[in-house]
């Protein structure tokens, strides 16, 4: 069981997670039930049927939309008064220079692709 100073301490992070696919869809069910409620995700790809036996969090209806908003939109719906701030793009991408990521308390890679890591 965590102490109250870890609550407080989990509450008030700010994460960042890279991924919203087979390990990222975890990865946010985990961190949105474990208490933290400022979550950003960057995920630059878009689901497609392939990824629906493994990605729980995308249904058929989502195919062809944005991994890291469909996924936002998914866990509100169990923890709806948490911030998830999704970014449909590459985090190669120029616009994520290193202040962009010092402004996370915690940065998970959650991506299943080796160039971006």
């Amino acid at each position: 069981m965590a102490s109250e100073q870890q609550l407080t301490a989990i509450k008030g992070a700010k994460v960042l997670m890279v991924g919203a696919g087979g390990i990222g869809c975890e990865l946010l069910k985990t961190l949105a039930l474990s208490g933290f409620q400022d979550i950003h995700i960057i995920d630059m790809d878009t689901i497609e049927v392939s990824n629906l036996n493994r990605q729980f969090l995308f249904r058929k209806s989502h195919v062809g939309q944005s991994k890291a908003k469909v996924a936002r939109d998914a866990v509100l719906r169990f923890r709806p008064h948490i911030s998830i701030t999704p970014y449909h793009a590459n985090v190669k991408d120029p616009d994520f220079k290193v202040d962009f990521f010092k402004q996370f308390n915690v940065v998970l890679n959650g991506l299943d692709n080796l160039d971006a890591r």
